[in-house]
């Protein structure tokens, strides 16, 4: 599990291609080295992976064929930077919300509105279906960033990012037409589930009673 609060960025320093998967080989900051081992799970663009070789700072992970596909860490390129955190220990603050680090989908950043002291993104996520899920001043994982969502539309939705945030992440060099890693907040899908779920056999009912 994760926090959604991202504890730096990490530069991309070389891809491995191998049958069927790819290697990843990133340097991490410092601050996050102490006590990492191998099978340790560390948050890619809020992509949980596993730590498969440590070399100083330099760590290496796999990214299986399902991965590249559903993630955007199939996108990069060597020298690209992209948000890391180590998964959380009972004792850490929970500064965000829980997060798995299981990417749902990805979305395209359609809009950006740039103002004095923060800024709008607006994005609009591949699979579509997934905007049930997403609902104004809900939670919603972005690059493994917890934010709280703004507006809602059927087909986008936009996040407000303070400085401290866009300096800290890679949310602060996006552009339009850049994809994001989107994880639905867990809690508000399984409400959405049920509901729908009770909302589907209230109506079944209704229909066998129907003269």
């Amino acid at each position: 599990m994760f926090t959604g609060i991202v504890q730096g960025t990490a530069e991309l320093l070389a891809i491995e291609e191998k049958p069927n998967f790819r290697t990843h080989v990133v340097r991490l900051p410092e601050a996050m080295l102490p006590g990492l081992e191998l099978g340790a799970s560390v948050s890619h663009n809020g992509c949980c992976l596993t730590v498969t070789e440590v070399n100083g700072d330099r760590v290496s992970f796999d990214l299986v064929k399902e991965t590249l596909r559903i993630t955007n860490l199939g996108e990069l390129k060597v020298g690209d930077t992209l948000n890391v955190e180590r998964a959380a220990k009972f004792s850490d603050e929970i500064g965000g919300h829980l997060m798995s680090g299981h990417i749902m989908t990805t979305a395209e950043i359609v809009k950006i509105i740039a103002s004095e002291n923060n800024r709008e993104i607006w994005f609009r996520p591949k699979d579509t279906l997934q905007m049930k899920y997403i609902l104004h001043k809900g939670y919603v994982g972005i690059d493994g960033i917890s934010l709280t969502v703004g507006e809602v539309t059927r087909t986008k939705f936009c996040v407000h990012l303070i400085p401290e945030t866009l300096a800290r992440t890679t949310l602060g060099a996006k552009r339009l037409g850049d994809n994001v890693n989107i994880e639905i907040d867990p809690h508000t899908q399984a409400i959405v589930d049920t509901v729908e779920r009770v909302l589907a056999q209230r109506e079944a009912t209704v229909e066998t009673l129907r003269p």
